[in-house]
């Protein structure tokens, strides 16, 4: 089993940035992909950022060259580092971990797939 809990949400400008958290339990994140996915009010959860087991990363095209997600081993949390934010980045942003898929988070609806998840932490994004 792995707990995972966001932190590092808020309300932030346009333009801004912000650093989010995910803290994991129980288990170390060896062995895991991991990844952020928001969703706005309304609308379908969406695939942020993922980073496999290898270390490898990829993002969704709408957060290309603006978000960086990296992982602290040491510390055993994942981070998502947001840069000039918008306000269409406005979501309850999630962790998530699994196991045994490391690829095609950004296929619609693979985030069902995904075996845990955090409670999510707000980010607002004023414009």
């Amino acid at each position: 089993q792995v707990q995972l809990v966001e932190s590092g949400g808020g309300l932030v400008q346009a333009g801004d940035s912000l650093r989010l958290s995910c803290a994991a339990s129980g288990r170390t994140f060896r062995g895991y992909s991991m990844g952020w996915f928001r969703q706005a009010p309304g609308k379908e959860r969406e695939f942020v950022a993922a980073i496999r087991r290898s270390d490898s990363t990829y993002y969704s095209d709408s957060v290309k060259g603006r978000f960086t997600i990296f992982v602290d081993s040491a510390k055993n949390t994942l981070f998502l580092q947001m840069n000039s934010l918008k306000p269409e980045d406005t979501a309850v942003y999630y962790c998530a971990a699994d196991s045994a898929y490391g690829d095609n988070w950004n296929v619609p609806g693979m985030w069902h797939e995904l075996s845990y998840w955090g409670k999510g932490t707000l980010v607002t994004v004023s414009s």
